[in-house]
C-alpha cells in the first residue's frame, strides 16, 4: 500500500466545499424543525381566584333565596379574568346557576329556593371557574350559609 499524505491530495478536497454547504442547509433545516416544535408547546396554565361580596348569609329555615352575590375572578396579577365559565352550587348541590364574567371579572347572580343538606343547619355554596390558559378552580366552601 502506497502512503499518501492528505495535505497533498487533490482528491480529499474535491468535493468539500459541496458537502459543507449541503450539510449547513440540513443542519439548518433541523434546527428550524426543532425550534418550530418548540414554539407550539404550551406555556404554564395560570392561576385563577375567586372573591365575593359576601362570605356567609342566613335563610329562614331550610330553603330560601340566596342575597345578590357578585364574584369576582382575578389571575395570580390580580387582573380581572373576563370569558371565565362560572358555575355556582347551593349547598344541597341541588340548585345551580351558571354564567360567563364581563370586562371587569365580575358575575352576579342570585340562587332562588336553595336549601340546607338534608340535618344541618348550616352549609356552603360551591363554585367553579373554567377559562382557557388557567388551571380550573373548584373552591367547596366559597359561601357559609345559615339557617334561622
Amino acid at each position: 500500500m502506497k502512503n499518501r499524505c492528505f495535505l497533498r491530495d487533490e482528491e480529499a478536497a474535491l468535493g468539500l466545499p459541496i458537502r459543507m454547504v449541503v450539510l449547513t442547509i440540513v443542519g439548518l433545516a433541523g434546527m428550524t424543525v426543532m425550534l418550530a416544535a418548540l414554539a407550539g408547546v404550551q406555556t404554564t396554565p395560570g392561576v385563577l381566584y375567586v372573591m365575593s361580596n359576601t362570605t356567609s348569609f342566613s335563610i329562614n329555615g331550610s330553603t330560601g333565596d340566596s342575597p345578590y352575590i357578585r364574584l369576582t375572578v382575578v389571575n395570580s396579577e390580580d387582573e380581572p379574568v373576563s370569558g371565565a365559565s362560572v358555575v355556582v352550587w347551593g349547598p344541597d348541590h341541588r340548585t345551580a346557576k351558571a354564567g360567563t364574567t364581563d370586562a371587569f371579572g365580575q358575575f352576579v347572580l342570585r340562587l332562588e329556593n336553595i336549601s340546607l343538606p338534608t340535618g344541618k343547619s348550616e352549609g356552603y355554596m360551591a363554585v367553579k371557574v373554567m377559562q382557557e390558559g388557567y388551571l380550573d378552580l373548584d373552591e367547596q366552601y366559597l359561601i357559609k350559609v345559615r339557617s334561622i
